[in-house]
């Protein structure tokens, strides 16, 4: 289970920047993927929500915490884990926020840099393209874009 700095996370993931309008529905969506071929449960936090629009959403197996103006996500992310107490060690937080990273050892939970969880992002996006292509569920050329796009070399070359 992880509990994800969303703006943290999202400059670190090919083709999705944080000017992006639609960043955070990007990054939903990549989580979305490792949720499916990793089996996990993921919440992401996202600081600045539009007025309005704070709150939470399910979408599949991601939470979405839309934390209000005035508050941070790093605030709202520490609060979960403090909420979770002894369970926080079954948590694991992604986050490159030295102060997240501190907050969430001090609560028993484990740490994983955004750089490094990006890349487990990427590995579920490869391995879901795998499948599909097993399966004949997807176009060959939209599977080698893919994997262009992720880099994903044949390993014969």
């Amino acid at each position: 289970m992880y509990l994800v700095d969303g703006h943290n996370l999202i400059p670190k993931l090919p083709g999705l920047d944080l000017r992006q309008m639609d960043d955070e529905q990007g990054l939903i969506a990549w989580l979305q993927v490792f949720c499916r071929v990793r089996r996990q449960t993921v919440e992401v936090y996202f600081d600045r929500a539009q007025v309005g629009g704070a709150g939470q959403t399910q979408v599949g197996m991601v939470r979405v915490h839309w934390v209000r103006a005035g508050r941070t996500a790093d605030d709202a992310l520490t609060a979960r884990l403090q909420q979770l107490g002894r369970a926080a060690r079954n948590w694991q937080v992604v986050s490159s926020d030295r102060r997240v990273q501190a907050e969430a050892r001090a609560c028993g939970a484990g740490v994983v840099s955004s750089e490094a969880f990006a890349q487990l992002l990427i590995a579920a996006r490869r391995q879901e393209a795998e499948q599909a292509r097993l399966r004949g569920t997807s176009d060959p050329g939209e599977l080698e874009e893919w994997l262009r796009t992720f880099g994903a070399e044949d390993e014969n070359s």
